[in-house]
């Protein structure tokens, strides 16, 4: 289970809050990627925060509804576009970075899941499958794949057809044969082989009918 070790390592060198970054949707074909950077308060955690990927998503929902409640919240994403133009790394690096910004204020520290921590101004540390290490960072990848997959449901009902209120854009089988049948949408990343490949496919088939 992920505890506060890191929190107070840094809190003693850098006194001040500490801020937990994590993102959500870095691999699904369509859809934004988003980051959440979280500020736990130490006096109100809430009971049974994990790495996102092993909770239900019943318990992601809870447990995001009491993080909002009990500790300081930023939410940052970058568009499609912005994953087609600058790729789904760089686009990842701005979603946290917006996330960080949208705190409202500057942390002391920020400790990023992930191997690489954005170019920014603050002082920071990544930390190698850290949603499963470090609270804070656990706390900001809940609320991240929490916010993302409410985006996948609304998309879900303005494109049916995909499934995206079950596979949150991820390339599921289901998915795949819709954009072969279907083609993209707006919010499928055309810089992702499989989405590009179904575009150069689904033209063709226009042009034919």
């Amino acid at each position: 289970m992920p505890d506060l070790k890191f929190e107070r390592r840094y809190k003693r060198l850098h006194k001040g809050l500490i801020a937990g970054v994590d993102e959500a949707g870095r691999g699904p074909l369509a859809g934004p990627v988003v980051a959440a950077a979280v500020v736990l308060d130490p006096k109100c955690i809430p009971e049974g925060i994990d790495d996102s990927k092993v909770l239900t998503a019943a318990k992601r929902e809870r447990l995001c509804e009491e993080l909002l409640k009990c500790a300081k919240v930023g939410v940052g994403m970058a568009s499609v576009e912005e994953i087609d133009t600058l790729n789904i790394f760089w686009a990842t690096m701005l979603a946290m970075t917006r996330a960080v910004e949208a705190l409202g204020f500057v942390p002391a520290f920020v400790l990023v899941d992930g191997n690489r921590c954005p170019d920014w101004g603050h002082q920071s540390h990544a930390v190698i499958g850290g949603d499963a290490l470090c609270l804070s960072i656990a706390a900001a990848s809940i609320v991240a794949k929490h916010k993302r997959d409410c985006m996948m449901h609304e998309l879900d009902a303005l494109h049916p057809g995909y499934g995206w209120a079950s596979n949150k854009g991820y390339s599921a089988k289901f998915h795949q044969e819709a954009l072969r049948t279907l083609g993209p949408t707006p919010h499928h990343r055309r810089s992702f082989g499989p989405v590009a490949q179904a575009e150069l496919n689904f033209g063709p088939r226009i042009a034919a009918e």
